[in-house]
């Protein structure tokens, strides 16, 4: 293996998770727990409301005090629903450099703005990420991507499918009554997965805005575990959004919206998110055991079960992590005989991981030879990824067939080719989310494990197999389950109690 250089923060951005935090924040809202004796309202087609003509609305975006972007929705009825077109646009500050972000969705709605078709496209100014999809009775059909490199899925769906935009059209011109709930199966195109969502109606308030004063409509929800309040005037209008670290949605106009989105104090995403850490730890990335307690987990509905997984330990609020031991070997021989089918999810192309991509397969074949030896194919295949991969920040939905192409990406698309090329050799393998050390805090990060008859992480950004013990997984899995780690942000504190160097440690 390459000596391990020294980790630098550009090396371990986590991008794709940003992309997350931002795009749906407020637009698209999920994962929401109401435990009290309001009044649901379930949304079916059957709840028609009314739009005569064009409507166009327009968000400034805020963190904190600064404007980073915009929004803007067109609502246009369309046969016997609506055509709903809305633009995000974001400019921002990621570790010191400007990250432009531009989001579109193309959505067409029944008279109830219930799902029946979309087309979203995300564009970061290096790789574009387009999916589409198209209701047909109790399942979504999926396709990702354009032309020859066009994938196909299908998705189950739990209940009628509404997306954001739709949503925030629903309440326009509807009586609200305080205590009323309302229960959406809201569709999340970055993920590809559906949830059951409920906003309550909290309370009747004024709200002041550009010095001018409204009566309102306070509605709550939560999103990722984390709190998101939004104002409606008595048309039922946005006129405001507040969720977590500090992001802000006003309502706004076509000539005031897209002004003034640079200058201020520059507030860094990445950095804060992150936990400062004390005490300072040296040479990191050589640790093979670390133990730190941990707090901020209370209310966040954030499941422990991975802190009690492979090399973590969790009890009584300390987590401990013991790096796994080497020399590693594996207990077969490539390809994985899943015999008993439990490997299969990690087998299987993903709609961001297409290891059945016939370029995908011709690489990974390439990069192995004939070689057999699952721990020795990993390793080639992580030294190939950490070395043909320009470590720079991408805002943008991983998707490992444009990772191949376009080599370039931060640990999310590092983690995502590797993923993908260690399925084309037929070796089980994951993407895990988590934190890692760097310059006394730990970041957000994404790195991979193989099965090798045990699960073995494996960190192609920074290039360790095993990785050292900073790492600290939070989840595993596809995009819906990373999604898990959002409801930390902003909660999770850590303080270091103990480390070692070695394995006897």
């Amino acid at each position: 293996m390459n000596e391990i250089k020294k980790r630098q923060l550009f090396n371990i951005i986590g991008g794709g998770v940003i992309l997350l935090w931002m795009v749906m924040i407020g637009l698209l809202i999920k994962k929401n727990y109401f435990k009290n004796d309001t009044k649901d309202v379930e949304i079916t087609s059957t709840n028609i409301s009314t739009v005569k003509k064009v409507q166009d609305d327009w968000m400034e975006i805020y963190l904190k005090d600064q404007k980073i972007g915009y929004s803007t929705t067109r609502i246009s009825p369309f046969g016997k629903g609506y055509l709903i077109y809305e633009e995000i646009v974001l400019n921002f500050n990621l570790m010191g450099q400007a990250s432009l972000m531009r989001t579109s969705t193309r959505s067409i709605v029944d008279q109830g703005f219930l799902l029946k078709s979309f087309m979203l496209k995300v564009d970061s100014g290096i790789v574009d990420f387009r999916v589409s999809g198209k209701v047909e009775g109790r399942r979504m059909q999926i396709e990702v991507g354009e032309g020859k490199r066009k994938k196909t899925h299908t998705i189950s769906l739990s209940g009628p499918p509404v997306n954001g935009s739709g949503m925030s059209q629903f309440f326009r011109g509807r009586p609200l009554e305080i205590g009323e709930a309302f229960k959406f199966f809201l569709f999340d195109p970055s993920t590809m997965t559906q949830k059951r969502m409920v906003i309550k109606v909290a309370a009747k308030e004024s709200l002041v805005i550009n010095r001018l004063r409204y009566s309102t409509y306070r509605l709550e929800t939560e999103m990722w575990g984390q709190n998101l309040i939004f104002w409606l005037n008595e048309k039922g209008e946005v006129l405001k959004e507040k969720g977590f670290m500090g992001l802000t949605l006003i309502r706004s106009n076509a000539a005031t919206a897209p002004r003034n989105l640079k200058g201020g104090k520059v507030y860094d995403f990445y950095e804060m998110a992150s936990i400062d850490v004390k005490p300072k730890l040296i040479d990191a990335d050589k640790l093979t055991s670390l133990r730190l307690e941990v707090e901020g987990l209370r209310d966040t509905h954030f499941s422990t079960d991975v802190f009690n997984r492979g090399r973590q330990r969790f009890r009584d609020g300390m987590l401990k992590i013991t790096q796994e031991k080497s020399p590693l070997k594996a207990t077969y021989k490539a390809p994985f005989p899943d015999l008993s089918g439990e490997m299969k999810p990690y087998l299987r192309p993903e709609f961001n991981i297409q290891s059945d991509d016939k370029r995908m397969k011709e690489k990974a074949l390439e990069i192995v030879g004939d070689q057999r030896d699952p721990a020795a194919v990993a390793e080639k295949l992580m030294e190939w990824v950490y070395n043909n991969v320009e470590k720079k920040p991408v805002i943008n939905v991983p998707s490992a067939v444009e990772v191949l192409k376009t080599r370039v990406g931060d640990c999310n698309e590092h983690a995502v080719l590797l993923t993908a090329l260690l399925r084309a050799s037929k070796i089980p393998a994951r993407e895990c989310v988590g934190l890692v050390y760097a310059k006394g805090r730990f970041f957000y990060h994404a790195w991979t494990e193989a099965y090798l008859g045990r699960w073995i992480s494996m960190d192609p950004t920074l290039n360790q197999m095993p990785t050292d013990a900073t790492h600290i997984k939070l989840a595993h899995g596809g995009l819906e389950r990373q999604t898990d780690i959002i409801a930390l942000i902003g909660k999770l504190k850590l303080k270091i109690v103990d480390y070692g160097y070695d394995q006897t440690d």
